[in-house]
């Protein structure tokens, strides 16, 4: 591994430093002869750079001003500035999943969440892959790292086990400050149902029986974070932050002086935002020029038919959102500039993104169930303040809807949990050392999340063991963006090359421009649909009829994929009664019906006349 600028090389695998293997040498100058040169070489050998990852959770592709929003986000859009956008990134289509192939760099069917743990089927319990947290077969990120000789930090979201073996202490954090569940309060440790009332947090290996004073989540994390990284400043180690926000996942808890940044801002409601931040995407370069936006999504109104009233109130919502997100920008902010005050932002890679796409269901509708059950009742009790005026506040519980989920995944097709690019495409910003393509570039080469692992590795001047404490580690699942970060490549992938997902019963395939996907109805046709996303990103036309020997190439792609990740599909899924809870789908034609459309008509003014009296 390459050293960091104070430790030789090796000095973890049991070396010594320099005056320990000359200790009792007699001649002074035979000292001096053997010490000079590993010296200077180990002065001249570069610092292995910190490595800082801010994780949004149900962040929107379209949500950061680098990548088309209205919503102000000047610290993120800094990092944009000085380093690369990508536009071709894929997560997974929900939050654990994503993060498991993120910290293991291994499929989900493989690392322990082929399902969520709150999902899981009947079919798939007890199968290896499918314990609903990261198992124990395969290495962490934070593990490799600090083998490496890195310090590793996290605040924030885990969700991916809660048990004492299971906690970011037990895979390789050597600091944490993290919330295991999924959500919560922002303000405290409320949770969601009567079954699991409390959420809970880990601090450094030990399960918190309060929050501290003053606790809110975002701003707690970073205090946490920095307090971390001075604790150790100035020993010569880089550091491994993992910061996974749970911002701005809903409930949507907010201080009271953010609330009031975009007042009456989205009353104009859901299409004229997507249009205009489209606009601005083709604008940045983001979006290719004549791309149309996806269909509004058939269950979701037309804003203009609605009365102003309803839609102020549901642009409210939306103006939460916003702030939450601005929120997110300003301690990400203080983070960079606490890095600038004690010489670590040029020494710094920072990686941006979502975690999945915006959340576009209704969560605490899912969640609170029915008037009568017993997790109706605990809605009622704690989470009570439903006056517009109280949202943000304690005990308030905010998501923003369908319409603008589909605001924040502008200009791509549905959203969270799906696996149309609206679930599964995240804006990418990396910025720092590594990059050396032109400070403010755009990238569209395909990535993926788990090719995060071996991308660090590398530069950490490490690599992917093929064992790890015993157990023989399942392959890397991705591909090193090395070559992509130093502009000798435009994509890590060949037109060859094939990305595949599966999640609640829905599963997608990837290779070059093609687009292959099953999804549930009413969202899917319960059948193979076939995209090509270069010339359709935003899904709109299904070309498998006309297209059936690549869409048998790609089955057998998928097919090849079920086989090496031991992919079992779920009995049960998420989204199997959904076609009876929503209206039959219909196509999204602008100026249809008519009836509704039309506007009043107006006679030419030189024939209009006042009616004669009647003699």
């Amino acid at each position: 591994m390459m050293g960091d600028g104070r430790r030789m090389a090796g000095t973890a695998a049991g070396h010594f430093w320099p005056h320990e293997w000359l200790k009792g040498a007699c001649l002074v100058g035979l000292a001096a002869a053997l010490v000079a040169s590993p010296l200077a070489h180990a002065a001249d050998a570069p610092r292995r750079p910190n490595i800082v990852i801010i994780l949004g959770d149900d962040l929107g592709y379209a949500d950061i001003g680098a990548f088309g929003s209205e919503i102000r986000t000047p610290s993120l859009d800094l990092l944009a500035k000085e380093g690369v956008r990508f536009t071709n990134f894929y997560t997974h289509a929900s939050c654990s999943p994503t993060r498991s192939v993120l910290l293991s760099g291994v499929d989900t069917h493989r690392n322990g969440l082929g399902n969520m743990d709150e999902w899981t089927a009947p079919n798939q319990r007890g199968l290896p892959g499918y314990e609903g947290y990261l198992n124990e077969r395969v290495a962490t990120l934070p593990q490799l790292l600090r083998d490496a000789g890195y310090h590793t930090y996290m605040v924030s979201k885990w969700h991916l086990g809660k048990a004492p073996a299971q906690i970011p202490a037990a895979r390789g954090f050597e600091r944490d400050f993290s919330l295991l569940d999924g959500a919560g309060s922002y303000w405290d440790m409320t949770n969601f149902t009567a079954a699991t009332p409390r959420s809970v947090f880990t601090e450094d290996g030990r399960y918190l029986t309060k929050l501290p004073k003053d606790y809110y989540a975002t701003k707690t994390y970073t205090d946490k974070l920095i307090g971390y990284i001075d604790a150790n400043h100035g020993d010569g180690k880089p550091f491994f932050a993992y910061v996974s926000h749970q911002a701005p996942h809903d409930p949507y808890h907010l201080p009271r002086g953010w609330r009031g940044r975009h007042v009456g801002e989205y009353d104009k409601g859901w299409d004229a935002v997507r249009q205009a931040r489209l606009a601005r995407q083709i604008e940045l370069g983001v979006t290719p020029e004549g791309t149309q936006l996806s269909e509004r999504m058939w269950f979701v109104p037309d804003p203009v038919l609605l009365a102003p009233a309803s839609r102020a109130v549901l642009g409210k919502k939306m103006e939460l959102y916003a702030g939450m997100v601005e929120n997110l920008d300003f301690h990400v902010g203080r983070l960079i500039d606490h890095l600038k005050s004690i010489g670590e932002y040029e020494n710094t890679i920072f990686i941006v993104f979502g975690d999945n796409g915006a959340e576009g269901t209704d969560l605490f509708a899912m969640i609170s169930g029915t008037p009568g059950s017993r997790d109706y009742l605990f809605a009622a009790k704690n989470w009570s303040q439903t006056h517009p005026n109280a949202w943000g506040d304690p005990g308030s519980y905010v998501g923003y809807g369908p319409m603008w989920a589909q605001v924040s995944m502008t200009p791509f097709s549905q959203y969270k949990g799906w696996l149309a690019e609206g679930g599964i495409r995240n804006a990418l910003i990396v910025s720092g050392p590594a990059v050396k393509r032109p400070k403010g570039s755009v990238n569209h080469g395909l990535m993926h999340v788990a090719d995060l692992m071996p991308t660090l590795l590398e530069i950490a001047g490490t690599s992917y063991p093929k064992a790890h404490g015993g157990r023989e580690l399942p392959p890397l699942l991705g591909k090193s963006w090395g070559p992509v970060l130093a502009g000798q490549a435009e994509s890590p992938r060949t037109s060859q090359s094939y990305l595949a997902w599966e999640l609640f019963g829905n599963r997608a395939v990837r290779q070059g421009e093609w687009k292959l996907r099953w999804e549930y109805r009413p969202f899917g046709k319960g059948q193979w649909e076939l995209y090509n996303l270069a010339t359709d990103p935003a899904e709109r036309k299904d070309l498998a009829a006309e297209n059936p020997k690549k869409v048998r190439a790609l089955v057998a792609l998928w097919d090849e994929y079920v086989r090496t990740n031991n992919v079992v599909l779920p009995s049960r899924s998420v989204f199997e009664t959904l076609e009876d809870q929503l209206p039959p789908r219909t196509p999204d034609d602008p100026g249809y019906p008519p009836l509704t459309s039309k506007r009043q008509f107006l006679p030419p003014k030189d024939l209009l006349a006042e009616p004669e009296e009647v003699r």
